[in-house]
C-alpha cells in the first residue's frame, strides 16, 4: 500500500489478524468470563437465580427496540461473522451545524439567523411559505458560505430569488421528493444546488420506529428516482440532488446504528437502480418526539446525547432543536445552548476527528445490520403495498404501553417531576403542532393539575417509609397530583411502609382513615385487602393515576 507522501508501507510489519494482544496471558479474558462475573452480580441483585445457567445474562441484560431487535449488553467478535458493513460514514472533519429558524416572521427570522450565524452555526434550515419576504428573510446573509435549505417555499419563486447569486453547493430548495418535478430539478442543476428533500421525521414525528423511518425513507426514495428518471434525468443526476433528513434520539446506539444503516439501504438502492454512484447527504435533527415542555432543561441533555449520536453515526449536517422548542418560539438562551452543543462535540470532545468512530465496533455493527435488514423489510412491505400507519399504530401502541409502566422513563415527566417548577414563557407557536411526544400523555396531566392532594401516611420509622414515601409521591407528582401530610378533610390516602408494617398496622390504619372521612385508600406495595388500589413498580401508572384523579375530583 502506498501512503500519502509517495512512500511504501512496510507490509511485512503488519502482525496477522487476531495475534495482536495488549495483555499479558493472564489477563486475557473470554465471554465466558464475562458471563461468570455478570450472573454473579445479577445474582446478588435477584434478577438471576442460583440454579440459572451463567449464559441467561445476554437475554438478562439485553434491551429490545420497538422493531424488536436486541440491543446486546456486550459485543463480541462472533457477532461480526457473515455481516454485511457497507455504506460506512464518509465524512471527514467537522459536521455541519445547521440552525432551525422558522421564517414565517421574516424580519425576527432574520435577526435569529444572523446571531446563528454570527455563533458559529455554518447552515441555515429555514421555514417559509408561500408570503414570506425572501429579500428581508435573507437579508445579510452571505449564501455563498452559509447554505441555506428553504423548507415551503414555491420551488420556482425560490429559484428565480437565487438566479444569479453565488451560492454554496449545500444549498438546497427544500422541495419534498414526493413533489419532485422534472422543471424543479433542472433549475437546481443551473443553480448548481440540491433541489429536493426526503425527510424521514415527518413519520417519527407521527411515532414511527426506527426501521419504518428507514423503511419509509427508502421508498420515498425510490419513488423520487422513478419519477425523475422518467421526466428524463440519469439515477445519478436525480440521486445527487437529494439530501435525506433523520432524526437523532436520546437511545445514543439505536441513533449511530440508524444513520449508518441509512448509508447502506440508500447505497443498495442505487445499486438496484444501476447508478454509479453511492453518496448519500445526511441531514440529522434532534428528535421532537423526545423532548418535554415540562422540565424542558433536561431537554438540553437528550439533544446533547443525540447530537454526539448523530455525529458518530456520519451526518453531513446536524441540527440541534433548542430546549425551549416544545414551549413555543425559542428565544437567545436556547439557540446558543443549540448551537454550543455542536461546538462543544467537534471542538472541545474531538469527535469529529474520526470519519467513523463507531466501525468495528461489534456491537454497532451488528446493530446496524439488524437495523438495516429489519428497515429493507419494511421497504418490502410498502412495495407490496402495506399499511404503514397500521404499522406506526402498532409501535405508538408499544411506546405508549412502555412509557404508562415507566419502562421507557422520561426524566422530569414520569420520573422525578416537580410540581413546583415555574415554566419559561414562549410566544406560541404551531411548529409543533403535528408532533406526538412521547410523553404527551403525562403532559395533559400536569396541564390540569388534580383538584386536591393525597394523604401521604406513614407507618414506622422515617427509615422504614422513606424508599415508598419517596416512590408514591414521584408517582402522584408524575399526574399533576400534589401529596401531603396534613390530616384534615382528604379523599383519598396513600398508606406507605414496610410490608411487616402494613401486616400489623394497616387494616387498623386504613378503618381510622375512613373513619376520619377518606373514601379511598391506596397502599404503596402489593395489593392488601384492606386498601381499594396499590401501586408498585411496573404499574400502569397512567391508569393508576386517572383512578386516583377520579376520586379527587
Amino acid at each position: 500500500m502506498t501512503v500519502e507522501g509517495g512512500l511504501d508501507e512496510p507490509s511485512e510489519l503488519e502482525p496477522a489478524p487476531g495475534s495482536l494482544h495488549l495483555a499479558a496471558p493472564e489477563d486475557a479474558w473470554t465471554a465466558a468470563d464475562w458471563e461468570r462475573e455478570a450472573a454473579a452480580v445479577l445474582r446478588k441483585a435477584r434478577r438471576l437465580g442460583a440454579d440459572d445457567a451463567d449464559d441467561l445474562v445476554w437475554s438478562r441484560l439485553a434491551r429490545t427496540t420497538l422493531d424488536g431487535i436486541a440491543v446486546t449488553p456486550l459485543g463480541i467478535p462472533q457477532d461480526l461473522s457473515a455481516l454485511e458493513t457497507s455504506g460506512r460514514p464518509q465524512r471527514q472533519g467537522p459536521w455541519d451545524v445547521r440552525a432551525f429558524v422558522d421564517g414565517r416572521e421574516a424580519r425576527l427570522a432574520n435577526e435569529e439567523a444572523l446571531v446563528d450565524l454570527d455563533g458559529g452555526v455554518t447552515s441555515l434550515w429555514l421555514k417559509v411559505d408561500g408570503d414570506t419576504d425572501l429579500d428581508v428573510l435573507l437579508d445579510r446573509v452571505l449564501l455563498d458560505l452559509a447554505p441555506v435549505v428553504l423548507d415551503g417555499a414555491d420551488p420556482a419563486r425560490a429559484a428565480a430569488y437565487l438566479k444569479g447569486r453565488e451560492l454554496h453547493p449545500d444549498t438546497n430548495l427544500g422541495v419534498p421528493a414526493a413533489a419532485a418535478t422534472a422543471e424543479t430539478a433542472r433549475a437546481a442543476q443551473r443553480l448548481e444546488v440540491r433541489g429536493f428533500v426526503i425527510d424521514a421525521t415527518t413519520v417519527h414525528d407521527r411515532g414511527a420506529s426506527d426501521a419504518q423511518e428507514l423503511g419509509w425513507s427508502m421508498a420515498a426514495g425510490a419513488a423520487y428516482l422513478r419519477t425523475l428518471t422518467a421526466a428524463g434525468l440519469s439515477v445519478d443526476e436525480a440521486a445527487g440532488l437529494v439530501e435525506f433528513r433523520y432524526a437523532a434520539t436520546d437511545e445514543q446506539f439505536p441513533t449511530i446504528a440508524k444513520l449508518r444503516a441509512a448509508r447502506r439501504l440508500w447505497a443498495r438502492v442505487l445499486e438496484t437502480s444501476q447508478a454509479s454512484t453511492r453518496e448519500l447527504r445526511l441531514h440529522a435533527v434532534t428528535s421532537r418526539p423526545m423532548m418535554s415542555k415540562y422540565d424542558p432543561w433536561v431537554n438540553m441533555l437528550r439533544t446533547t446525547v443525540a447530537a454526539f449520536a448523530a455525529g458518530v453515526g456520519g451526518a453531513d449536517s446536524v441540527t440541534v432543536l433548542p430546549f425551549d422548542s416544545p414551549l413555543g418560539r425559542p428565544e437567545a438562551l436556547g439557540r446558543r445552548v443549540a448551537r454550543n452543543t455542536s461546538h462543544l462535540l467537534i471542538d472541545e470532545s474531538h469527535v469529529a476527528q474520526v470519519a467513523d468512530p463507531a466501525g468495528g465496533s461489534y456491537a454497532v455493527e451488528k446493530l446496524t445490520d439488524d437495523l438495516a435488514r429489519a428497515a429493507w423489510e419494511v421497504l418490502g412491505r410498502l412495495d407490496d403495498g402495506g399499511d404503514l400507519e397500521l404499522e406506526i399504530a402498532e409501535t405508538v401502541a408499544r411506546r405508549e404501553a412502555e412509557i404508562a409502566k415507566r419502562t421507557r422513563p422520561i426524566t422530569g415527566l414520569t420520573e422525578f417531576p416537580n410540581l413546583d417548577e415555574t415554566l419559561p414563557e414562549r410566544r406560541p407557536t404551531d411548529e409543533w403542532d403535528d408532533v406526538r411526544r412521547y410523553g404527551a400523555s403525562f403532559e395533559a396531566l400536569r396541564d390540569e393539575p388534580a383538584s386536591g392532594p393525597v394523604h401521604l401516611v406513614a407507618l414506622g420509622t422515617v427509615a422504614q417509609h422513606t424508599a415508598r414515601a419517596t416512590f408514591a409521591s414521584n408517582l402522584f407528582a408524575a399526574g399533576g397530583i400534589a401529596v401531603t401530610t396534613d390530616v384534615d378533610g382528604h379523599r383519598v390516602a396513600c398508606v406507605v411502609g414496610t410490608d411487616a408494617a402494613y401486616d400489623e398496622q394497616g387494616a387498623e390504619t386504613a378503618a381510622a382513615l375512613r373513619e376520619s372521612g377518606v373514601e379511598w385508600v391506596v397502599v404503596a406495595g402489593k395489593p392488601r385487602d384492606w386498601a381499594d388500589d396499590s401501586c408498585a413498580m411496573g404499574v400502569d401508572a397512567l391508569d393508576f393515576l386517572t383512578r386516583t384523579r377520579e376520586r379527587l375530583a
